[in-house]
C-alpha cells in the first residue's frame, strides 16, 4: 500500500468510495441524506485536485483506491474572538468495504497529520456523526477527543 496525494486517474476509484460514504450517511441518518447521493461528481473532484488547500490522499493499493482522505486548510487571521490558527480540517475518510481492517485508515491518519505538521498546522480537526461508533471509536483511539458538539431537537 502508498499513501500519496490523489491525481485525476484515480477519479473513478473515488466516486466509488464516495458512494460507499454516501450509502453508510443514509444508513444511519435517512432523515438528512439522500439514498444513491454523493458528496462530490467527476467535475468537483476535478477542480479539488487543482486546489493545494484541499488535499486528497489516497491509499493506492495495486493501483487502485483502497480509501481516502479529503482534507481543507482552514486559516484563521485577524479574527477579532479566535485566535490565528491553522487547522486541517479532515472533511472525509474512506475505506473501502472490502479492505477495512488492513491498517489503511491508520495509514492515511498518518498521513493527514504527517501533511499538517508540513504546513505547520495547530491542529487536525474532524466531525463524525453521532451514530457512526466504528469510526468514532477509530478517530479516539488515534488520540483524538471532542471539541465541540453538535446538538439537535427533530421537529417532524
Amino acid at each position: 500500500m502508498n499513501i500519496r496525494f490523489a491525481k485525476p486517474s484515480d477519479i473513478p476509484g473515488l466516486l466509488d468510495l464516495l458512494a460507499q460514504v454516501g450509502e453508510v450517511h443514509h444508513q444511519l441518518r435517512p432523515d438528512i441524506f439522500r439514498a444513491g447521493a454523493m458528496k462530490y461528481d467527476r467535475a468537483a473532484l476535478e477542480r479539488l485536485l487543482t486546489m493545494p488547500d484541499r488535499p486528497i490522499f489516497v491509499a493506492d493499493m495495486d493501483g487502485a483506491v483502497a480509501g481516502y482522505a479529503f482534507c481543507i486548510l482552514q486559516i484563521t487571521e485577524n479574527d477579532p474572538v479566535l485566535r490565528d490558527r491553522r487547522v486541517l480540517y479532515l472533511d472525509d475518510l474512506c475505506v473501502d468495504e472490502g479492505h477495512r481492517g488492513a491498517g489503511i485508515a491508520t495509514a492515511l491518519y498518518a498521513a493527514v497529520t504527517a501533511h499538517a505538521r508540513a504546513l505547520h498546522c495547530d491542529a487536525v480537526t474532524l466531525n463524525v456523526w453521532s451514530g457512526n461508533d466504528g469510526a468514532r471509536k477509530f478517530y479516539e483511539q488515534a488520540g483524538l477527543h471532542p471539541l465541540k458538539v453538535g446538538m439537535e431537537a427533530v421537529l417532524c
